[in-house]
Formats: structure tokens, C-alpha cells, sequence
């Protein structure tokens, strides 16, 4: 704990996978028990309140739609960085549709050529390297999963996260792999015909729990061995 607010300080942190691999390497190189080291960095990020149109001194409020994350191993094999954000919540109003899906008795879902598609992503991408500008690929893969959800007319939500996934990788090549996280979180149409209203898809039920956990994992044929790089903390998800 000491060392890692010290280092905060001495080496500073301009990114968390920069501070992640200091730490790291610290731990492995200076320690002489240690083999490995695993740092695993969540990002809240924050900016100055703004009271009478100028920046507050003293006052700060969260920044960011959703949180950024970073995952570093250092052992004997290499070093290891996987960076990516959860919490991201995005919604499109139309442009999705769900039918022709497998049914059997216990099937209540009903088939729509036009719905709410609404979930919460969490999405993590491994670099084949460390010589990274981590920032600029974080926001190029960002806007890219943003344009590729609000673009592409899905058919579903596995089809959506395999566009995702493919249109980061074919934009930079320093990334090897990416995994992606959807619950699906339905908006039904709410019945408003027992009060004598018509409404045609204008007033929805966001359903208080997600339909399923959608799972993807997208990666190069020549991605270089992951070794350790994915294993999570003791309890995490």
C-alpha cells in the first residue's frame, strides 16, 4: 500500500497502465522473493466544479460515463497489459431487431423486427507490447465501440459485440485480443391501452434486471501467448 502511494508520487500518473507497470516491475526487479506481480487499476476520474463560470479551487465532480480499467502482469514470461472500461451504459432507440431465434415451451420472449437495445459494456483488450501512446488507443477504442453500437443495424447482441470487437482490432494492430460484456437490459412497451391510450413505441419499461450476460472473445490467429495476463483477482467477476 505505502509503495503505491509513494510511486504515485515519484513517478506520477500520467496513465494507469504507465503507473501499473511501474509498480510492477518495481515489485519483480527490486524484491527478491517476488517472481511476479499482477496490478489491476480501476480509473475514477474527476474535474473541477465550475461556480459562476469559473473552475472551483477546491471542488470536483466524477467525470466519465463509465470506468476505466487496467490489468498488469510482470513475471518471468513477459510483461502484460490489458486495458479497457466497464460501466459503459449506451441505448439506441431503433436500428435492432431479435427474431427467427431457437423457441421451446418455456420461449415467452416475442420476436420484433424493431426494438430498444439498451446494455452496459465491459470491455478489456490485451496490447501485444508495452510501447503504447495508452491514452490514444484507450479513446480511438472507445470511439470505435461507441460508432460500431450506434451504426451497425443489429440482428442481435452477440452479432453487435463481434463488430465491436473486430473493428478495434483492424484499427490497431497492437491490440491482440478483446473480450466484451453486454447484459442484455430489455425495454418493453408499456400497456397503456387498459387507460384507453394508444401509444405506438413512445412510453417503455426498462426491466429492472438484465436478460442474460452476452459474452464475446475476439483474437488475432498470431496473438502471442497470454500466459497469466487474464487471470483474475481472488472474488473478482
Amino acid at each position: 500500500k505505502n509503495t503505491a502511494y509513494s510511486f504515485a508520487k515519484e513517478k506520477g500518473v500520467a496513465t494507469i497502465e504507465g503507473y501499473g507497470l511501474d509498480l510492477a516491475r518495481h515489485f519483480v526487479a527490486d524484491i527478491a522473493p517476488v517472481t511476479g506481480a499482477r496490478i489491476e487499476i480501476e480509473e475514477y476520474a474527476w474535474v473541477r466544479a465550475v461556480v459562476d463560470g469559473a473552475e472551483h479551487d477546491h471542488t470536483f465532480l466524477r467525470a466519465g460515463q463509465e470506468v476505466r480499467t487496467a490489468a498488469v502482469t510482470v513475471d518471468a514470461t513477459g510483461e502484460y497489459v490489458i486495458a479497457g472500461l466497464k460501466d459503459l451504459v449506451v441505448l439506441k432507440s431503433t436500428g435492432s431487431e431479435f427474431h427467427g431465434f431457437l423457441r421451446d415451451g418455456y420461449t415467452t420472449l416475442a420476436e420484433t423486427d424493431d426494438r430498444i437495445m439498451a446494455t452496459s459494456l465491459d470491455v478489456k483488450w490485451r496490447y501485444a507490447g508495452t510501447d503504447v501512446d495508452w491514452d490514444a488507443v484507450y479513446a480511438s477504442a472507445r470511439s470505435l465501440l461507441i460508432e460500431q453500437f450506434a451504426t451497425l443495424h443489429s440482428l442481435a447482441l452477440q452479432q453487435t459485440l463481434w463488430h465491436m470487437g473486430t473493428a478495434v482490432l483492424d484499427r490497431h494492430p497492437e491490440i491482440v485480443e478483446i473480450r466484451l460484456k453486454a447484459p442484455n437490459k430489455h425495454h418493453f412497451d408499456y400497456d397503456l391501452a387498459r387507460f384507453g391510450v394508444e401509444q405506438h413505441g413512445e412510453v417503455f419499461h426498462a426491466d429492472d434486471r438484465p436478460y442474460g450476460l452476452i459474452e464475446a472473445a475476439i483474437s488475432r490467429e498470431d496473438a502471442p501467448d497470454a500466459h497469466e495476463a487474464w487471470r483474475a483477482s481472488l472474488g473478482a467477476a
